[in-house]
């Protein structure tokens, strides 16, 4: 049996380490490495934060600013895994397949975003790991102040900066 991967998030509230589900969700932990192994997350900023619901991040900078990602991934929401507390999922447009670099992190059980069926709105979002280590700073993120900026709403207002990101090993 491999091991599964492990990412450190170092964030300017703390520390949060995340294990990636690479057996169920391979196309989501391949894509998802891929920006961590070429320093993409460094310096953006979780975006949005929505009290009891989810902390999102991973694709904006602390202007706002979109930063560009890969090509979309296959969703991989059929996978089994649940939107449950604590768990990771790839974000997307209400397009199916439209996940490029942006995540989120469960605050609740969300069951409303596991995969239903085949319709484009009840497809679900798939997730992929789960936090195993810095709850308590994704919960602190949880309770920042947030505003709107520009169109986007739910903004913290003092920015929450992702500092470095990297692979560990047990």
């Amino acid at each position: 049996m491999s091991v599964a991967p492990k990412v450190l998030f170092q964030t300017s509230l703390g520390n949060i380490t995340l294990e990636l589900n690479q057996e169920l969700a391979p196309i989501s932990v391949e894509n998802f490495l891929s920006y961590v192994d070429s320093g993409y997350y460094e310096d953006t900023i979780f975006h949005r934060v929505i009290k009891n619901f989810m902390i999102q991040c991973g694709g904006m900078n602390s202007d706002m600013e979109e930063t560009s990602g890969k090509q979309p991934i296959k969703n991989e929401a059929t996978n089994g895994l649940k939107n449950i507390c604590g768990s990771i999922a790839m974000a997307r447009t209400q397009i199916v397949d439209s996940a490029t670099s942006q995540f989120f992190i469960n605050l609740n059980d969300n069951e409303f975003l596991d995969h239903r069926d085949t319709r484009a709105e009840a497809f679900g979002y798939a997730v992929f790991g789960k936090v195993v280590d810095g709850m308590d700073v994704v919960k602190q993120i949880e309770l920042v102040a947030t505003g709107n900026k520009g169109q986007h709403q739910d903004v913290p207002v003092e920015p929450v900066v992702i500092t470095s990101v990297s692979r560990i090993e047990d």
